[in-house]
């Protein structure tokens, strides 16, 4: 008597082991899809971060700019150039910045 019960549970085990493992490459699957795309949520959350980065840096660099303004028109050549690289820079982020809403 306990043999046949033994035997109606072990085959409940069974089945749901057998289960699992058929149903285990689609989970798989499922969850290589979750950590491969991105939701709108976080794409957002990442473009913000990216533009604060970019205004931080715009900032030093307009920091620096000022004072090698000012050793260029003390008459420093080199500081003359680098201003220039610098101002070029500056630009680019600018560029790459979203425009501010017109009031």
């Amino acid at each position: 008597m306990i043999l046949p019960l033994a035997a109606l549970t072990l085959s409940g085990c069974i089945a749901k082991t057998v289960v699992d493992v058929a149903t285990a490459p689609v989970r798989a699957a499922s969850q290589a899809a979750d950590w491969a795309t991105t939701s709108q949520d976080e794409s957002d959350r990442e473009r913000g971060r990216e533009i604060r980065r970019r205004e931080e840096r715009l900032g030093e660099l307009s920091e620096d700019y000022e004072e090698l303004q000012e050793d260029c028109l003390d008459g420093d050549d080199r500081a003359c150039r680098e201003a220039v690289a610098m101002r070029a820079e500056m630009d680019e982020l600018r560029a790459s910045l979203p425009a501010e809403p017109q009031d």
